[in-house]
């Protein structure tokens, strides 16, 4: 039998209890301490490699992959959910990171537009009378009109606000995701007004509707809100608001998210808020004579001459409480300036592009040697696909 082992008693006095649980507690002083020093030195490595990206500047880049591209010229490109869109007047075909095909859709249009609202997208023919509402998975609905239309807004939940001319009357539609209308009204030109643009809200419950009223020989815009939730049905006609603007034109109008639309006018540009009735909140005016504004969902860019430097563009962009966040400088003598998916400002002509940053940084800069179409924001920062004449290459800048 295994002998039993004695148990004796330590009698340990106050003091030495005190040294011990001294003792122990600069045990865990010292490895917190350890673990915050580790954390502020990881944050501080990777906020020093955001910031170096962020101030990099790149003058060459490396293909990834190349694929050819068989189409012409007239071939557009976009990106939805993370995927490549192309369209032209045959259809349009979606196709994934390695691409392989998701879906495509055949058409004839004279003068395909596209419209995206997260994850639904819109075709239409713009003069023509086809819509067709996309979605993940392909075809949700195709729209046939009886009037030509000017112009199509659509929701994230597949509602399409539409905007038709035919003779001297203007029509409004709206219908939801399956072709059933849900609202509309008519415009007279007789009465010397008639609709310039339309916006819908991306929760599609707010309809803007821009006016051009030429009376007496005097230009006036009016902006109408319409809300067809529970608010707007208490309202007249659904109207939630009217605001008129003497001696101004408003060629676009656009919402931003579902509580804030964007006008750009001839003089600057108005930004309304109100989740039931928008009210305008900024207003900027443009101290001189601007040659483009662009904009995405977050800014407003504006480029004009810049009388210091001859033969320079200044760039500047403003973000939606009207403040000025980047400018600078370019001497593309561009055919086409906008924001690409990462909030980056694109600048190119046929053979010759420049990437800014928002926070006002040259990022890239490249003459190609052959002709450029487009530029779509990769999967990092350093990741772009370029579609030129004759094929599309995924590159990474360097």
């Amino acid at each position: 039998m295994a002998k039993k082992s004695d148990f004796k008693t330590v009698e340990t006095s106050q003091e030495e209890l005190e040294e011990i649980n001294e003792k122990i507690r600069e045990h865990r002083h010292k490895t917190f301490r350890r673990i915050i020093i580790t954390v502020v030195l990881l944050v501080l490595v990777v906020t020093g490699i955001q910031l170096w990206l962020q101030l990099r500047s790149y003058t060459s880049f490396e293909v990834i992959s190349s694929m050819e591209r068989k189409d012409n010229a007239a071939a557009k490109y976009e990106m939805f959910l993370g995927n490549t869109l192309e369209y032209n007047n045959d259809g349009i075909v979606y196709r994934g990171t390695e691409d392989e095909l998701i879906w495509n859709q055949s058409f004839e249009m004279t003068t395909p537009m596209l419209t995206i609202c997260e994850s639904y997208l819109a075709v239409y023919d713009s003069g023509g009378t086809s819509i067709y509402i996309m979605g993940e998975k392909g075809l949700v609905q195709r729209i046939e009109t009886s009037t030509p239309i000017n112009r199509v807004c659509i929701a994230n939940q597949g509602t399409v606000a539409v905007l038709m001319k035919e003779d001297h009357i203007s029509y409004v539609r709206l219908y939801d995701r399956k072709g059933k209308e849900l609202a509309n009204g008519e415009f007279y030109e007789e009465k010397e007004s008639f609709p310039v643009d339309i916006a819908l809200s991306s929760d599609g419950q707010k309809l803007a509707v821009d006016m051009l009223d030429v009376t007496e020989g005097k230009v006036r815009s009016t902006i109408s809100f319409y809300n067809f939730g529970s608010v707007g049905q208490n309202e007249i006609d659904n109207n939630v608001g009217t605001y008129t603007y003497e001696d101004m034109f408003i060629p676009e109008i656009e919402y931003m998210d579902a509580d804030r639309m964007l006008a750009i006018t001839n003089q600057g540009f108005v930004i309304y808020e109100g989740a039931q009735k928008p009210a305008p909140k900024k207003e900027i005016k443009f101290d001189t004579d601007v040659q483009s504004v662009f904009h995405n969902k977050k800014y407003v860019g504006v480029t004009y001459s810049n009388p210091q430097k001859e033969g320079n563009w200044h760039i500047k962009v403003y973000d939606m409480n009207g403040k000025v966040v980047m400018e600078n400088d370019t001497e593309i003598a561009y055919n086409r300036i906008e924001f690409l998916g990462s909030d980056e400002i694109c600048v190119r002509d046929d053979y010759h592009c420049e990437l800014f940053t928002i926070h006002s940084i040259r990022k890239f800069s490249y003459t190609f040697d052959r002709e450029l179409y487009k530029i779509l924001s990769g999967e990092d920062s350093q990741s772009y696909i370029f579609i030129m004449n004759g094929e599309v290459d995924e590159v990474r800048l360097r």
